[in-house]
């Protein structure tokens, strides 16, 4: 008696493999709620141990940075109006600043909390997502310290001219730069956003061009929220500089194929 025919097996189709493949995590780890809670604690811990160690240094060495966040004022003398105020600033300047320094430290132990969870599709996002963030971040307070800061004092300075003697309290001078440039870098991140809906599939460039009016709106309205100045002329070019960012991440989108 012969036996039936073996039923032939399909082979997988190629681009099933390929997402099935995507789709898994390779590097997940069973832990408990719990356990998931300590790493979350440790990975906090040395975040802000980073940022500790990078505020002391950067108010060990504060003249030095002071001077530079002082040089778009050309001109303009600065004074201290209450005891104390100086030193003050100085810890606001280190606290900015060592904030900045211990980012990309910040950034790694957030990638070593979540890595294990994401899938490989989604761990081809980190690397151009982190980076990219950083170089726009950066960018952000370039643009904000060679463009939106020397124009909204000068326009302060031309306003005031002949009438009142430009002398302004160091205290308020930087709450407003401080706030303008992270304000700027922080506007900066909307491209790595978009590049983030693009890849998951949530909206597609022509999506993202269809509303081009609301864009425009909202640009001009983050203009006047970020900035802490009330003069239209910095307005104007941080709300500029965010609707190009976001034509921009419209191409990057397109570019990926989304």
């Amino acid at each position: 008696m012969t036996s039936p025919p073996e039923t032939p097996q399909i082979a997988p189709n190629p681009p099933e493999q390929e997402n099935r493949y995507l789709d898994e995590a390779p590097f997940e780890v069973e832990m408990s709620i719990f356990d998931h809670l300590e790493e979350l604690r440790q990975r906090i811990f040395y975040s802000l141990i980073a940022v500790f160690i990078a505020v002391i240094g950067c108010f060990l060495t504060v003249k030095p940075i002071v001077r530079l966040l002082e040089a778009p004022a050309n001109g303009v003398e600065f004074i201290q109006i209450r005891p104390g105020e100086f030193f003050f600033v100085s810890i606001e300047v280190a606290g900015y600043s060592g904030l900045l320094l211990a980012t990309p430290f910040i950034l790694y132990q957030v990638v070593r909390f979540v890595l294990p969870g994401l899938t490989r599709r989604e761990q081809k996002l980190i690397a151009p997502v982190v980076l990219g963030s950083s170089v726009l971040f950066l960018a952000g307070l370039v643009f904000a310290y060679v463009a939106l800061i020397p124009a909204a004092l000068k326009f302060f300075v031309n306003f005031g001219d002949g009438v009142v003697a430009q002398q302004w309290s160091i205290d308020e001078y930087f709450k407003t730069i401080l706030l303008l440039l992270f304000s700027t870098g922080i506007a900066f991140q909307v491209p790595v956003l978009q590049a983030i809906l693009g890849a998951l599939g949530i909206v597609s460039s022509k999506q993202m061009l269809s509303g081009w009016r609301y864009v425009i709106l909202t640009a001009a309205v983050l203009g006047a929220v970020l900035t802490p100045s009330t003069d239209p002329l910095t307005q104007s070019l941080l709300g500029g500089a965010v609707a190009m960012l976001y034509f921009s991440g419209i191409g990057l989108v397109k570019a990926m194929g989304k």
